[in-house]
């Protein structure tokens, strides 16, 4: 059985129908006072999945889905594997400044303690996530799927890492496409203030594809997008797995001269139109 999540409602149904499996009906609804209702709905195996993404509004979506687990523990369920297609306060998984709270560590235990048998999050922004689970923890890459969809759009492209943290996955996709990768030199300034320098990159003419795993205020894509468009290149496309995209993101990401912007589904958003779905249901499948 899989229950779907408020914010993932679409990527469940699509991943049950890729298995096969009944899509279970929840019921939830605010009190009065702002406090969450929930319920599900008709009688629940010993075996479940439970989909919900943790991305904005994070504290609500992380409430519904501990109280969805805690429930079906209660509930009787066994095996509770749970899919969170992005994975919310990933960010900060270990303290900078004295006093800090280390969030990813503390949903990690929230998420056992309320009944998780299983995790699977589709590329975790911070690899070293996995290591504060007692339980199981499943990455699955979107890249192949990214590499099929551009595939379709570009010939020969030229796959660009906004930063050298962002290579690794160009290289991924290039290894795929059998094409040229790169990455530009970026200094972080401020969380929404970056600077970036051109390398010696010869774009000049190409169809050029940037890449990353998370697009949140755009300022990063922005700089980039400016730079390769400056070095000559023909066509500028953005794509990312998780399409945060707050407040004016896409829109000064096309204002920067962008051609395209494309994401997957694991946050809904005007660009995502590459579907995890398959990804999941094969994992799901190979570990069931």
């Amino acid at each position: 059985m899989i229950i779907g999540g408020s914010a993932s409602q679409k990527l469940s149904a699509k991943v049950a129908w890729d298995l096969g499996e009944n899509l279970s009906p929840i019921e939830t609804r605010r009190f009065p006072d702002g406090e969450r209702y929930i319920r599900i709905k008709g009688e629940v195996p010993k075996e479940v999945v439970v989909i919900q993404s943790t991305g904005y509004p994070q504290d609500e979506n992380l409430m519904e889905l501990f109280l969805l687990l805690k429930n079906l523990k209660s509930l009787g369920v066994e095996r509770t594997r749970v899919v969170i297609p992005y994975f919310g306060y990933g960010r900060q998984e270990r303290r900078f400044k004295s006093g800090e709270a280390v969030s990813a560590v503390i949903v990690a235990e929230l998420l056992e303690a309320a009944g998780a048998s299983e995790i699977y999050s589709i590329n975790l922004h911070e690899k070293n996530i996995k290591e504060f689970f007692n339980i199981p923890v499943h990455e699955i890459s979107a890249m192949p799927m990214i590499a099929n969809y551009i595939n379709t759009q570009v010939d020969d492209p030229m796959i660009i890492g906004p930063d050298k943290g962002a290579l690794g996955f160009a290289e991924e996709i290039s290894g795929i496409l059998k094409c040229d990768c790169d990455y530009l030199e970026k200094t972080r300034i401020s969380p929404e203030k970056v600077e970036m320098k051109p390398k010696n990159l010869d774009v000049k003419g190409r169809d050029v594809v940037i890449i990353d795993d998370i697009i949140s205020t755009g300022g990063t894509i922005v700089s980039a997008s400016r730079i390769l468009n400056d070095l000559g290149a023909n066509k500028v496309l953005v794509g990312c797995v998780h399409p945060i995209l707050v407040e004016d993101a896409l829109l000064k990401i096309f204002a920067a001269g962008v051609d395209d912007v494309f994401a997957t589904d694991t946050l809904k958003s005007d660009v995502s139109t590459i579907s995890v779905a398959p990804l999941v249901a094969g994992y799901l499948k190979k570990f069931e």
